[in-house]
């Protein structure tokens, strides 16, 4: 063992020193490889500026050209065919504006591919004011525009020059609209390679469109408090700025913050000059992660094979006392970790499919999970956001009283419960028991349960056992009252029309009496008959019914009642809209109820509308009723009771309070909602959901 021992470690020494020279050499040419990684990017790019800079160049000599041109002596046509020629020869040039002396435009060209853009987009209000500027600038000097505000691109620039001439009424200045992009098309190919970055600056020092957006939020915050922590990119922005050509080595926090990758990064840059103008700068940064990464390699390579032989001699002796062990213990490992598996898979499922809300909250009120009850009514960005932020629609009070609840509950480290409270957490009318229960054991991701009871189908199952013992204390009472004194109703009123008859009629001093025995009569019938009316409703009978034909059927009767009540009535329905699942009877009484309580509703001069479009109540195809008023509107404390029987808001006499339980029983019976919205003072809005006909488009044409 001994014996073994010793060769062992000059072994492992040996390596070592091996891998330890080589990082050794690697380091010393580190600079080296960084010296000649910046050359490489500072060749490349200026193969590719050379053409930008020609492009410019060109640019400017044209300027010059057209000035020169215009300095002759010559007719305005003569210079506008000459103009034409250089706008429609170059295919960057868009628009040309030529001004005088005194400021005022003189002529004003297009290119054919923008003579059907708008004014303001070929004769931008930069065109007109660069060519001003141009007018007090040296002769020569090209004045370029910042980007024009408003166009499609931030491509699009003024390039002006003064025009001198010593002609009577000479010199001005010319100005052309260019779209430059295709002019630095040439640059895109220096950012083909991975983790490099352009930065372009333009005449005024502000980033051009072609500019790596990270770089120029950057250069955006360099005169900010932000900007210190980029002191390399500060640098290498007032050198491009001062029209200085050259490389810049920039740290690897700096290059990590631009976006450049985990390595330091070479910036080379080189101004783009028009004829000795440094009208614009461009710059490449590249990340040094591939020299790094070639330098790791070389370096992994060489320790691992250094550590090979000495892990398989030291491994090998350990495996096989290890081994066991390990097998041993991974098996128990596995069979904890499959019981868990099972155990938390087993209680997202209870939870998933508890009909009650549940929220996992963290330590710092986070939302770590909701279960499937709730999770389709929480905005999809819930988890992992405050909660707050679950309940955006919610009154901000309700959401401090469900975060004092949970953070009670944590505190005593005990469960804290609110019973039935309106908290309106999604709509106006939630009522909800809330629990909050803390976690003995929370492991940071979920420290607290919040559960939450809906307590709104309770509520709904209340409501219906409250209407539908109403309607069969009415059924009895229509019943014992259409038994009991239905028959002597009969017989009043019938002698009294024979008395009414025998007088002469109202004439008569009696007959005024007797003709209001027989109207009171006639005014308890149609109560008893309405209550036999509610008490006795049978299940629909639907058909294809169309909406259209109905309304026209009621139409003469509406507009005689609505003039009756000097109201105004207006009516639209559209013949194309689907046909009811109806009973047409049953669909015009409710019409006609809807309607005339409108209109009892409106003063003299009132508008009532009567209103149909298709909708989606659910998952299913529906036609949206409306009928709507300007009338006195309903309080909002009477607005739960308008569909119970005997609620009226009419003056006593006037109504019975019955109507509006027959509108809803008949709406709910064809499998439709029926809802009510009204302001005091300000009118109010019936409004019918009812279901559409399951009908092909022949059967609804024979309906009609």
């Amino acid at each position: 063992m001994h014996r073994l021992l010793v060769p062992l470690v000059l072994l492992l020494v040996a390596l070592a020193s091996v891998a330890g020279g080589a990082v050794w050499f690697i380091q010393r040419d580190r600079q080296a490889l960084v010296e000649q990684f910046g050359r490489d990017r500072q060749a490349q790019l200026e193969e590719a500026a050379s053409g930008v800079a020609r492009s410019l160049e060109d640019l400017g000599d044209n300027l010059r050209f057209a000035s020169e041109l215009l300095a002759q002596p010559g007719s305005l046509a003569d210079h506008h065919n000459e103009l034409r020629a250089l706008l429609e020869s170059v295919g960057q040039y868009r628009a040309i504006a030529v001004l005088g002396p005194d400021g005022e435009e003189r002529l004003f060209l297009v290119d054919h591919k923008s003579r059907h853009l708008p004014r303001e987009a070929v004769h931008p209000p930069a065109l007109t004011d660069t060519a001003r500027q141009a007018l007090t600038a040296p002769v020569g000097h090209v004045i370029p525009s910042h980007p024009i505000a408003g166009a499609s691109s931030g491509w699009m620039r003024v390039f002006a020059i003064r025009i001198d001439s010593d002609l009577p009424g000479g010199g001005g200045a010319i100005a052309i609209l260019v779209d430059t992009e295709p002019l630095f098309a040439p640059l895109r190919m220096v950012t083909v390679e991975e983790n490099t970055r352009l930065l372009l600056l333009g005449a005024h020092g502000t980033p051009a469109p072609m500019s790596d957006p990270a770089l120029a939020a950057w250069h955006r915050r360099l005169e900010d408090p932000e900007g210190k922590l980029v002191p390399g990119l500060r640098t290498l922005v007032a050198r491009m700025r001062a029209g200085a050509a050259g490389t810049l080595r920039l740290n690897e926090a700096e290059a990590t913050r631009l976006g450049l990758g985990a390595a330091d990064a070479v910036a080379t840059f080189r101004p783009l000059r028009m004829r000795g103008e440094a009208s614009w700068s461009v710059a490449t940064l590249s990340s040094t992660s591939a020299l790094r990464a070639h330098e790791r390699t070389l370096v992994l390579r060489l320790s691992l094979a250094a550590l090979l032989v000495a892990v398989v001699l030291v491994a090998f002796g350990a495996y096989v006392v290890l081994a066991n062990r390990r097998a041993v213990a991974l098996q128990e490992r596995l069979r904890h970790a499959a019981r868990f598996a099972h155990l938390h898979e087993k209680t997202q499922k209870i939870l998933d499919h508890i009909p009650t809300g549940i929220l996992a909250l963290d330590r710092e009120g986070r939302i770590r999970d909701v279960n499937q009850a709730l999770r389709a009514r929480l905005p999809a960005t819930a988890v992992g956001s405050p909660l707050p932020d679950a309940f955006p629609t919610a009154p901000a009070a309700a959401v401090q009283r469900l975060t004092a609840l949970v953070l009670a509950a944590r505190d005593k480290g005990a469960v804290r419960s609110l019973h039935g409270e309106p908290l309106s957490l999604f709509n106006d009318k939630d009522q909800f028991n809330v629990h909050a229960v803390p976690l003995e054991h929370g492991d940071g991701e979920a420290s607290t349960l919040l559960v939450l009871e809906d307590l709104s189908n309770v509520r709904m199952l209340e409501d219906q056992l409250l209407r539908a013992e109403k309607l069969a204390t009415v059924g009895v009472l229509a019943a014992g009252v259409a038994h009991e004194i239905g028959t002597p109703l009969g017989i009043i009123r019938g002698h009294a029309e024979y008395m009414l008859q025998k007088v002469g009629g109202v004439e008569h001093p009696q007959g005024r009496g007797l003709n209001a025995i027989v109207t009171q009569i006639d005014r308890v019938s149609r109560i008893i008959r309405q209550l036999l009316d509610l008490s006795r409703l049978q299940p629909a009978r639907a058909g294809v019914v169309p909406l259209a034909a109905v309304v026209r059927g009621l139409q003469e009767l509406l507009d005689v009642e609505a003039e009756r009540r000097h109201v105004h009535f207006e009516l639209d329905v559209p013949e194309r809209l689907p046909s009811l699942a109806a009973d047409a009877d049953q669909l015009q009484q409710v019409l006609l109820n809807l309607t005339l309580n409108a209109c009892d509703a409106c003063s003299a001069g009132g508008h009532v509308r009567l209103s149909a479009t298709t909708c989606m109540a659910g998952d299913v195809q529906a036609v949206e009723i409306r009928v709507q008023d300007d009338g006195r509107g309903i309080a909002p404390e009477h607005l739960h009771q308008v569909f119970d029987p005997f609620f009226t808001t009419k003056k006593r006499g006037q109504g019975t309070g019955l109507g509006l339980s027959v509108v809803a029983q008949i709406v709910r019976n064809h499998g439709g909602q029926v809802g009510v919205e009204s302001e005091p003072g300000r009118g109010t809005v019936v409004t019918l959901r009812w279901p559409v006909a399951a009908a092909s488009g022949w059967e609804e044409r024979h309906a009609v």
